[in-house]
């Protein structure tokens, strides 16, 4: 597994792609804080691009390399190799990829900027960390439709359509829902619902953490009773964890019984 890891990381940093999603990052780190003398409002600019963009990359990158390297997946399978391993190995190799990216383009303004020094630490990490974790998510749900669809059209239609339901429509349905049934107690349906979408919840965290919980409406207080405390802090980061896990379980449960 180490050896496809290298080779996929290897194979994708010599990507023109990686590079450009590298300095797009780098490029807009160093322009927010030119911009923005105030870094957390720098930081809530970079958390609405990174909640809707990460995603869209993670997905579309996955579908991507898995379709491209379909026929050196094919050689692999030929040989005494797991298929675990192999597909566990390429989806790492990609997830790390794109993880980096994100990291030392964003992390490498910031930290120039005197990030370390200043009150916005903690925050600043819990972005990085949350944009990490919606890309091993959704590589992780992109290799599940490369894996369930043989057609590629059919496959990049699911790819962009899932993340449009996730980053877009699901949040409508959810502010619908809590307009028509704003004369009942919806609390706990709030939680519930923010929590079955990782884009929301990635959000949530970032806004409390920011401690502008005002900008979620009038579930901001119920949002803060529990995203705000330590517990709900570890419940939430333990939620993103399982987000990835029960991708890459069926990833590698569908891998196991496919016929290629």
């Amino acid at each position: 597994m180490r050896r496809i890891i290298w080779y996929s990381l290897y194979d994708l940093l010599r990507s023109r792609w990686t590079l450009v999603y590298f300095l797009f990052y780098l490029a807009l780190g160093f322009a927010l804080l030119f911009l923005n003398n105030d870094v957390s409002k720098a930081l809530i600019t970079i958390m609405n691009i990174i909640v809707v963009l990460t995603p869209l990359i993670g997905t579309l990158f996955g579908v991507m390399f898995f379709y491209n390297s379909i026929e050196f997946t094919e050689l692999l399978l030929a040989q005494p190799i797991k298929r675990q391993t192999i597909f566990l190995g390429q989806y790492l190799g990609l997830s790390l990829s794109l993880s980096g990216s994100l990291v030392l383009g964003l992390g490498l303004p910031f930290l120039l900027y005197g990030i370390s020094s200043s009150g916005s630490v903690q925050e600043f990490l819990l972005l990085l960390t949350a944009g990490v974790f919606l890309t091993f998510i959704f590589t992780a749900l992109a290799f599940n439709i490369g894996l369930s669809n043989t057609n590629r059209i059919r496959g990049f239609g699911s790819a962009i359509l899932m993340w449009l339901f996730m980053a877009v429509i699901y949040d409508g349905l959810f502010l619908i829902a809590l307009m028509v049934f704003d004369e009942y107690p919806i609390d706990k349906f709030a939680l519930i619902a923010s929590c079955l979408n990782p884009i929301d919840l990635s959000r949530i965290l970032i806004l409390l953490k920011l401690d502008i919980s005002v900008l979620l409406g009038y579930t901001g207080a119920v949002f803060q009773q529990f995203f705000g405390t330590t517990r709900g802090m570890f419940i939430s980061l333990t939620l993103l964890m399982l987000w990835v896990l029960i991708p890459i379980w069926r990833m590698i449960r569908i891998a196991i019984r496919k016929d290629f």
